[in-house]
């Protein structure tokens, strides 16, 4: 497997799962905002010009969650998620998807709005808006939380996908230590190896 990779980016998502499982896997690093990504080589391995993308044999795939999923069902053996025939194998589907559908459109608009676009461009409704927006979503990840260290029974690639979004919204501005139990979840997942090895590549 091959990983294309830039640091604080989705892609850490995926080196965080790659050493969780303790796979071999070659990784080609980027920049966020490399003029690499804008060039035709990689154009060619990624239409949308952004990482991760995930090589793996004659599959490639561009998209976070599908390439945990992926990942999952090709080379985990049944690690770090609930068999299919498990009563918690929906709300695996459901925490494993939130980071994505819930979590991270208003991240989006937040970093979009604060930090790519000059000043003069920016809409500060669009800010209130979108931080709103993304304080009612942690509160559901926070009710979730409560008398649990992970978002199921164990650590599992859910964790990774919507934990990892919880942290980005804690770099974001979401006050994390405004909830009950959401600074102590993101501390969990912060102080675990694996991740620690995926932020440092």
């Amino acid at each position: 497997m091959k990983l294309y990779y830039a640091p604080n980016t989705r892609a850490v998502r995926v080196a965080w799962l790659l050493e969780e499982l303790g796979l071999e896997y070659d990784i080609a690093h980027y920049k966020l905002g490399d003029p690499a990504m804008r060039g035709a080589d990689f154009l060619r391995i990624s239409p949308l010009g952004r990482v991760p993308v995930l090589e793996d044999g004659d599959a490639r795939l561009l998209e976070s969650g599908a390439i945990v999923q992926y990942i999952l069902a090709r080379h985990a053996g049944g690690r770090l998620q609930p068999a299919v025939t498990d009563p918690d194998y929906p709300d695996f589907l459901q925490w494993l998807h939130f980071a994505e559908g819930m979590l991270m459109p208003p991240i989006n608009t937040i970093v979009v709005e604060t930090v790519l676009l000059p000043p003069e461009r920016r809409t500060e409704i669009n800010v209130k808006r979108a931080t709103k927006l993304l304080g009612q979503m942690l509160t559901v990840v926070d009710r979730r939380m409560k008398g649990r260290d992970h978002l199921l029974g164990d650590f599992s690639a859910a964790d990774i996908m919507t934990g990892h979004a919880v942290m980005a919204a804690g770099r974001f501005g979401a006050d994390l230590n405004e909830t009950e139990n959401l600074a102590a979840y993101a501390a969990r997942l912060a102080a675990r190896p694996a991740l620690q090895r995926a932020e440092a590549l």
